[in-house]
């Protein structure tokens, strides 16, 4: 059983700790953070054995525990994820560091020149379940941004991410950088995440990136600002005015390319006015692909393939091969409903209509709003920001992927010559 009281005094040290590396990062340049993500890299390849056989010790315990293929899948660091694990370090080393550059500089009436200065947020929690990738990916980030980070993952992968927390700081300590700018918590006691939550003094920001669950736990729990992103919801809208040539596989796609992940198309809305001709056909090509169809009563008349669903199907995550399709009058009551059901993820509208395109993106309030493309493009790298820590749907103080940009904040930077206020 584990010493409360040692345990809160071990996450408070941790904190501490943290803070005084974070401040130690701020002056670091691009090169020195660099070297060290690179030096990381040089690590992983040359610690595989070791990395394995700790991760090992993971899989195995989860195999006593009964933990299903695809977790087992997840947890393991494979030659392969060790690979896209080094790739993802030299695709975040090949990013531009955005701390220290100032841009929106304007000179006032009085002289002064008045500019914005992107800085690091300072210190991070993540906290995470299970892909024990996730250890190596976040802490680029945050390294590169100049943040310090403490790291609590899923306890099926504790030793893999001790052993990952190892390599990080071996290389911080041989790089110059301070130890403590990455640390993971070295327990599984759950009573850690609630101490760590309390923080507020040395924590600036709070990344919960699991399931619906564990972020609402996080959130209510937490004294720290919360990145929130509870469920992906996504929607498709077939417009009276979309090509349904294109409209096909940009919905096969986003059905059915990953359907557990959190950019995976839940639902979509047919116009009325294609509905009789589209609807049996995407229904069926849904059906062939393995998809369970469950629609409203309109969609069930036409296409007797659909089931009808139930009233608490519509906004529901499915994370499987299932999802809702609704006949709707016009695209107000398309939007009426992203608005009632959706989850502010990423909604898509399908339509060679030029107003129609920019009406739905106005109306639709989504982290990603698109035209004519897939759901699942709502992801940091497929929108240029090289990697991404997480997605937040609100707005406080980033919308959508979380790059290297949204892990910095910007401070008024002003060059005077002498001026006073009167």
């Amino acid at each position: 059983m584990t010493d409360t009281k040692n345990l809160n005094e071990t996450i408070i040290t941790m904190a501490k700790a943290a803070q005084q590396a974070s401040v130690a990062m701020m002056p670091v340049s691009s090169k020195q953070k660099d070297g060290a993500l690179r030096r990381v890299a040089q690590l992983l390849d040359q610690n595989r054995p070791i990395i394995q056989s700790e991760n090992e010790k993971d899989l195995l315990a989860g195999r006593e525990k009964g933990l299903s293929k695809a977790m087992l899948d997840r947890l393991a660091l494979t030659d392969k994820v060790i690979d896209s694990m080094i790739q993802g370090l030299q695709e975040v080393i090949a990013l531009q560091d955005p701390v220290g550059s100032v841009d929106s500089l304007k000179l006032r009436p009085n002289g002064l020149q008045v500019g914005r200065m992107r800085v690091p947020l300072g210190v991070i929690a993540m906290i995470y379940e299970s892909r024990p990738n996730v250890t190596i990916d976040a802490a680029a980030l945050c390294l590169k941004t100049g943040n310090a980070v403490i790291l609590r993952g899923g306890s099926e992968a504790i030793h893999s991410n001790l052993v990952l927390a190892g390599i990080l700081q071996q290389a911080l300590q041989e790089t110059g950088l301070p130890t403590d700018a990455v640390q993971v918590i070295p327990v599984t006691d759950r009573q850690a995440v609630n101490f760590l939550l309390q923080q507020e003094e040395t924590i600036d920001l709070v990344i919960p990136r699991g399931g619906e669950g564990l972020i609402r736990f996080v959130s209510e729990t937490s004294r720290i600002p919360v990145l929130k992103h509870y469920k992906g919801v996504c929607h498709i809208f077939v417009d009276e005015y979309a090509d349904l040539n294109k409209a096909t596989p940009v919905i096969v796609n986003g059905k059915t390319s990953r359907p557990g992940v959190c950019n995976a198309l839940e639902g979509v809305l047919i116009h009325e006015a294609v509905a009789d001709k589209y609807v049996p056909e995407i229904v069926k090509t849904l059906t062939d692909k393995g998809v369970t169809v469950k629609g409203c009563q309109k969609t069930v008349e036409l296409c007797n393939l659909a089931e009808q669903a139930l009233e608490t199907d519509w906004g529901t995550e499915f994370l499987e091969l299932t999802l809702v399709c609704r006949v709707v009058k016009d695209m107000e009551e398309a939007c009426r409903y992203i608005h009632k059901h959706g989850s502010k993820h990423t909604e898509v509208i399908l339509t060679e209509n030029y107003s129609n395109a920019n009406a739905f993106i106005s109306h639709v309030d989504a982290s990603a709003v698109m035209v004519n493309a897939s759901t699942r493009f709502n992801d940091g790298g497929q929108l240029g920001l090289g990697a991404e820590i997480g997605i937040s749907t609100t707005k406080l103080h980033a919308y959508g992927p979380m790059g290297l940009e949204e892990l910095t904040a910007r401070k008024f930077v002003v060059y005077g010559n002498g001026q006073v206020r009167n």
